[in-house]
C-alpha cells in the first residue's frame, strides 16, 4: 500500500545575490512510517564553478549537521520527527537551504528517499 511522504530538495546557494543553486540533497518525512532522513551528495566541482572561492569542507560540515539533526543530533533532540523535518524546511539565508515541500506516494520511505536522490541530485 501506497502512503504519503512530504520531500524537499536540500539546495547550495554558494553567492545568495547571485540565486544560482545546485541541488546538493534531500529531505524526506514520511509520518506514517516513523520515517526522517537526509541524503546529500556534494559534487565539488559543480559547486566551485558556482563560486571558485566556496568553501567546500564548511559545505559538507553543514550538509553533515542536516543528516545529524534528522536523527536527533545536537539542538533536535528533544524534537519530533515533523518538528525536525519543519525546522530543516524553514526558509533562510544560508549557503543551505531547502527547496519548496513536495508530496508523493510510495510503499517504502527509504526506497523513494534513494530514487529521489538519483533522479533530483545525481
Amino acid at each position: 500500500m501506497r502512503i504519503p511522504y512530504e520531500y524537499a530538495v536540500i539546495q547550495a546557494v554558494p553567492r545568495i545575490e547571485r540565486g544560482e543553486l545546485i541541488n546538493v540533497g534531500v529531505l524526506l518525512y514520511c509520518q506514517r512510517q516513523d520515517f526522517l532522513a537526509a541524503r546529500t551528495h556534494l559534487d565539488e566541482p559543480r559547486l566551485l564553478c558556482l563560486d571558485p572561492a566556496a568553501d567546500v569542507p564548511a559545505v559538507r560540515a553543514a550538509l553533515d549537521s542536516w543528516e545529524a539533526t534528522c536523527t536527533g543530533g545536537g539542538a533536535s533532540a528533544g524534537m519530533k520527527l515533523g518538528e525536525r523535518f519543519r525546522w530543516l524546511v524553514a526558509p533562510r539565508s544560508t549557503i543551505l537551504r531547502a527547496g519548496p515541500v513536495h508530496m508523493g506516494l510510495a510503499e517504502d520511505a527509504a526506497a523513494e528517499l534513494d530514487r529521489l536522490v538519483g533522479l533530483l541530485v545525481h
